[in-house]
C-alpha cells in the first residue's frame, strides 16, 4: 500500500464535543484534509510543538519523551497512520536506536505531538486518505488569509455522515488589547503553564504582525 506524506494545517475547537479539538492534517501533494478529534491536554502540546516561541518553564509529558530519548540516543524516524476503525485513528511509531529499527503503537495524538518534536515526516496510507479524507470548506473572510496562518476556520467536517461544527474564532476579548498587553498576557500565561490560552494570544499577536 502507498504511503501518503501529511502536514499539520491547523488545530480548531469543537463546539460539539465538549474540551475536544480537531487537528487537521493536509495532504501534502493534494488538497485532501485529514480531521482527527484529539482532547485538550494533546492539542495544547501540539499547539505548543507548533508555536516555537512559547518555551514552557517546565518539560510537558512529550517534552520529557523527547528529553529522555535523546539522553539514550533513540530517534523517531517517522510516524505512520495505519488503521482507522469506527472513527478511531491508530498510528505507529517508527524508531530507531544503534542502528535497530523498532515499531511502537500509540495514539495518533501523541505520535504527532512527537512527531513535531522530533522533525519526523507523517504519513498514512492512501487507501486511509480515500476513506476519511475530506474537502473542508471555508469562510470568504478566511479565503482572504495568509495560508501559511496556522489557525484556520472550518465551516463543518462531515465524517462518517456526522456533522462536526468548529469554531475557532473565540478571542476571549484579546481583540480589544494592544499589542503590548497582549504579550504581557502571554507572559503570564506561560509563566501559568496556560497553554491553551498562550497559544491563542500568540495567534491574535501573530495576526497583529
Amino acid at each position: 500500500m502507498s504511503l501518503v506524506r501529511l502536514k499539520i494545517k491547523g488545530i480548531s475547537y469543537s463546539q460539539t464535543q465538549n474540551g475536544a479539538y480537531a487537528l487537521i492534517l493536509n495532504e501534502v501533494e493534494g488538497d485532501r484534509k485529514l480531521p482527527i478529534v484529539i482532547g485538550a491536554f494533546e492539542a495544547q502540546s501540539i499547539a505548543i510543538a507548533l508555536e516555537k516561541e512559547i518555551k514552557p518553564p517546565r518539560p510537558l509529558t512529550h517534552d520529557l519523551f523527547k528529553n529522555f530519548a535523546d539522553r539514550f540516543d533513540i530517534v523517531i524516524k517517522q510516524v505512520i497512520i495505519h488503521k482507522l476503525v469506527d472513527g478511531v485513528f491508530y498510528s505507529s511509531i517508527i524508531c530507531e536506536r544503534d542502528k535497530i529499527e523498532e515499531i511502537i503503537d500509540a495514539r495518533t495524538s501523541d505520535a504527532i505531538a512527537l512527531a513535531l518534536r522530533f522533525n519526523a515526516p507523517i504519513f498514512t496510507y492512501k487507501t486511509i486518505l480515500d476513506k476519511a479524507g475530506i474537502y473542508l470548506k471555508f469562510s470568504s473572510k478566511e479565503s482572504e488569509k495568509d495560508d501559511s496562518d496556522d489557525s484556520i476556520v472550518v465551516d463543518e467536517i462531515l465524517q462518517e455522515g456526522e456533522t462536526v461544527e468548529i469554531d475557532s474564532g473565540a478571542t476571549d476579548g484579546f481583540t480589544e488589547l494592544t499589542v503590548e498587553e497582549l504579550n504581557k498576557e502571554l507572559d503570564k500565561a506561560v509563566a501559568n503553564e496556560d497553554y491553551e490560552k498562550a497559544a491563542k494570544l500568540r495567534d491574535e499577536i501573530s495576526k497583529r504582525n
